[in-house]
């Protein structure tokens, strides 16, 4: 399991339109896409939800290497590239995967939490309060499922859930999802991976 991101940062006057219309025009194409867990569509619009950026940035759980790498090498991340420009493509390892109590509903919004692992902390224990806070957040009213992963070349962790809702009050960074493509959601391993 992969936790993927990248992000494009849009001018301050961008119409977010323009991302709308691409999502609700092109979102279905990863609907069945082999090895994806999820994509969610997401993005943030200065001024909202505290935003200081217009900016598109979506976010996948893959279930298989191979997937991903068919998404990256087979021709799906060249559209975003042709529309948006080559963006870095941040990647993460998963730890744990929660289905939350809203599971089979519509997700509105997205946190995402970054954290860097302080020196000298034992990644092992990072790594079990990791897991553990995923299923905090699952079990959370609204929760339609939450991800734990960890960047061992930054030693960080990233924390990404989707809610039915207004996110919990100062849990990270929130999108807005424009649209959630899920075809192997239901075949990710869940709990922690160790």
């Amino acid at each position: 399991m992969h936790a993927m991101q990248y992000e494009r940062t849009l001018p301050a006057d961008y119409d977010m339109g323009v991302v709308r219309a691409r999502v609700a025009r092109l979102g279905h194409l990863l609907d069945d896409w082999e090895g994806l867990g999820f994509k969610a569509y997401l993005i943030r619009e200065r001024g909202m939800h505290g935003s200081p950026v217009n900016q598109y940035a979506p976010f996948y759980l893959w279930r298989t290497v191979r997937g991903m790498n068919s998404f990256l090498w087979g021709g799906g991340f060249q559209g975003f590239s042709d529309d948006f420009g080559r963006p870095a493509v941040r990647q993460w390892t998963g730890l744990a995967y929660e289905p939350g109590a809203a599971a089979g509903e519509h997700a509105r919004v997205a946190v995402r939490r970054c954290t860097p692992l302080p020196e000298g902390a034992v990644p092992a224990e990072a790594a079990g309060d990791a897991a553990r806070e995923a299923g905090r957040l699952a079990a959370e009213d609204g929760a339609v499922g939450a991800v734990a992963a960890v960047d061992t070349a930054r030693w960080e962790l990233v924390h990404f859930s989707l809610w039915t809702h207004d996110a919990p009050e100062g849990e990270g960074e929130v999108f807005q999802v424009l649209h959630l493509s899920a075809p192997e959601r239901r075949a990710l391993p869940r709990g922690r991976q160790w």
